[in-house]
């Protein structure tokens, strides 16, 4: 093998190399489940530098389920969560009275990443969240607006029929958010929806089943999603 052959040799593989890096960089998937301690915390993802010299733009920030709501959030509210599972795909049904929209639908697909995840409880009930990173505050702004719209559709339904009750709002963390009560058809109330907005995410939990603090859980989800 000449020396030319050599030098070429080794730059193949180091190409190879680092189109690995960046292949695995790009591929996220997480899947959780637990029991008392049960969290849905992730790992931030890993970067890579090239050795040579080169001008790199710096990455959009990520959604990790770190900003999604925990475990330890229920416990004050009387809540045992026993499992839960994070996607990262934007999926996810956003709510009981969206039907089958995601928060991919919603966007259009245009947000730089997506979060969302579903807690069981060892009684009967569950909570969704849905999160979306917007490119600009604007988009954020108009985002929120269509969830607010979208929730709002669901608080004149006929008689009979569940529905969402007055909205409130709070703030927290530097953001803010929009809650409303779930009320069952006989008029008892089952959980709730929240709007919420921290700079440019944006996101939507919904409690159903068991009958706790709204407020209290708004309030926490805030607060993950400001972090």
């Amino acid at each position: 093998m000449t020396e030319n052959q050599a030098v070429q040799q080794k730059s193949v593989r180091r190409n190879r190399v680092a189109a690995a890096a960046c292949v695995a960089a790009a591929l996220i998937a997480v899947s959780v489940v637990g029991t008392r301690s049960a969290t849905a915390d992730g790992a931030a993802p890993s970067t890579a530098v090239a050795a040579q010299p080169a001008v790199v733009a710096a990455p959009a920030p990520g959604l990790g389920s770190a900003a999604l709501v925990q475990s330890e959030d229920y416990f004050q509210q009387g809540l045992n969560p026993v499992g839960a599972t994070v996607e990262l795909t934007g999926r996810q049904g956003l709510s009981a009275c969206s039907g089958e929209q995601t928060m991919r639908d919603l966007t259009k697909g245009r947000a730089t990443a997506y979060a969302s995840v579903t807690w069981t409880f060892d009684t009967q009930g569950l909570l969704i969240e849905s999160a979306a990173s917007a490119p600009t505050g604007a988009s954020a702004a108009t985002w929120e607006q269509q969830l607010v719209a979208l929730v709002q559709s669901c608080q004149n339904e006929p008689a009979g029929h569940w529905y969402y009750g007055a909205a409130h709002t709070l703030t927290a963390a530097g953001g803010t958010a929009h809650w409303y009560q779930s009320y069952s058809g006989d008029g008892a109330a089952s959980g709730g929806v929240a709007v919420l907005r921290s700079g440019t995410r944006v996101a939507l939990v919904e409690l159903t089943g068991p009958a706790t603090s709204v407020e209290g859980i708004t309030t926490a989800a805030l607060k993950r999603l400001a972090s």
